[in-house]
Formats: C-alpha cells, sequence, structure tokens
C-alpha cells in the first residue's frame, strides 16, 4: 500500500494483494520505520462507520471506509473511493502499473486500462 500526501489530500494506493486482503480481513496496515524507535503506520480498515474518514492517533494514520462501499470497492471493477471532510480530501485507489517506466512491470499492481489506447 502506498501513502501520498498532497496539500490537504491523503491518498492510499492499494496493490492487488492489499486489495484481495482488505476484502478478506477489512484491513490493510503498513509501518514505515526512521529508526530510534521512531515510526508511522498507516492503515485503511472497513467497519460500521457512517462515512469515509480518517484519524490521526500518536503515529497513526486510519482511513475508515462503511463496510458496504469497501465491499463494493474491492469486489468490483471500480477503481476509487473519493471522500471528503471539513479539513481533508481522502482518496483510496487501486494501484495500477506505471505507462512511463520503459519495461518496468510491477506484478501486484492492476493492468492499467490506458495502456490498452496506446
Amino acid at each position: 500500500m502506498k501513502l501520498r500526501f498532497h496539500e490537504n489530500t491523503l491518498r492510499l494506493r492499494l496493490s492487488r494483494n492489499d486489495v484481495a486482503k482488505f476484502a478478506t480481513t477489512g484491513s490493510v496496515e503498513e509501518t514505515l520505520t526512521f529508526g530510534a524507535g521512531r515510526s508511522l503506520s498507516y492503515r485503511i480498515e472497513a467497519g460500521s462507520v457512517p462515512e469515509v474518514s480518517a484519524s490521526f492517533i500518536g503515529s497513526r494514520i486510519a482511513v475508515h471506509v462503511p463496510n458496504s462501499q469497501a465491499r463494493r470497492w474491492a469486489e468490483t471493477s471500480q477503481v476509487g473511493i473519493e471522500a471528503s471532510t471539513a479539513t481533508l480530501k481522502i482518496l483510496i485507489e487501486k494501484d495500477f502499473q506505471c505507462l512511463h517506466e520503459d519495461g518496468a512491470v510491477d506484478p501486484e499492481a492492476f493492468p492499467n486500462p490506458a495502456a490498452k489506447a496506446l
């Protein structure tokens, strides 16, 4: 799972393996270790929440997705989920193969639908 920030946007991009794990277990978590006991964890989790939201507590970012919306996204060809709070835009996307790298193929990324047009 990849985490990106840009201005007030939090973006998670999940590989095929991440999406499969999310569909099966309801969550995926990664940890970025800085050393000296310092780390940042980020997580996506499905649950009984009314809408997509995010929290930041201690050194952990969590993105919460309603169960029905999570299931629909993980089990269909739906590419992403987009939501906004009063202060934050949240994007959750399936990670597609890059088109700009020469011959580089990420076996965990989803096939890029734009590759057919090239």
